[in-house]
């Protein structure tokens, strides 16, 4: 059955990186970089000021950093256990799919979906009471991922798990945030949602 899973994921790969038109590379090799999104980080910034005030804006950008770097520990952790080959650098599937990147390190889970969407989650659980247009930051993440399997350096169920895992690493930080925030400023217990 493992077997079977890694040829399909194998075979969507493929299909979806053949599916890269040669005249866009450009733009996904800008959207796969961390730096390229520093504007959008910016205005996540300044959301959480205008939102939550100066004080908590600081706190929850804070709880943001501290999810960001351990999702990336977890990552790399799980990395190195699975050790699992990226496409980019498997013989088996030189020439059968397009490489414009070539990373070191392994494949399983994505880095750039567990991050992001650990980001995107608990920036979407804190600011939702007050814009329900938050709900179109996910789009990074999808263009995030997406990209790297466009580049040829992960499987889909690189990426899927490592949107999992980081859906699951905001939820936890945002509720942290919660009770961390109760704990510090308790009279404004009702002012802070539960969920």
């Amino acid at each position: 059955m493992l077997e079977q899973l890694k040829t399909w994921d194998r075979e969507l790969l493929i299909w979806l990186n053949a599916l890269g038109i040669e005249q866009f590379d450009g733009f996904w090799i800008f959207v796969t970089k961390i730096e390229s999104w520093i504007p959008l980080y910016i205005l996540f910034f300044i959301l959480f000021m205008r939102y939550h005030g100066w004080k908590k804006g600081l706190f929850l950008s804070g709880v943001v950093i501290l999810t960001f770097f351990i999702t990336l520990l977890f990552t790399d952790i799980t990395k190195s256990f699975v050790a699992r080959l990226r496409p980019s650098n498997a013989a088996h599937l030189s020439g059968l799919i397009r490489v414009l990147q070539e990373p070191h390190g392994f494949s399983f889970f994505s880095g750039h979906a567990s991050s992001s969407f650990a980001i995107t989650t608990f920036i979407f659980l804190s600011l939702r009471k007050f814009s329900k247009w938050i709900v179109l930051a996910y789009l990074w993440p999808l263009l995030f991922m997406l990209s790297r399997i466009y580049v040829g350096v992960h499987y889909p169920s690189d990426i899927v798990v490592g949107a999992m895992v980081g859906m699951i690493i905001g939820i936890v930080f945002y509720r942290i945030s919660i009770r961390a925030e109760r704990l510090f400023h308790p009279t404004d217990r009702k002012s802070v949602p539960d969920r």
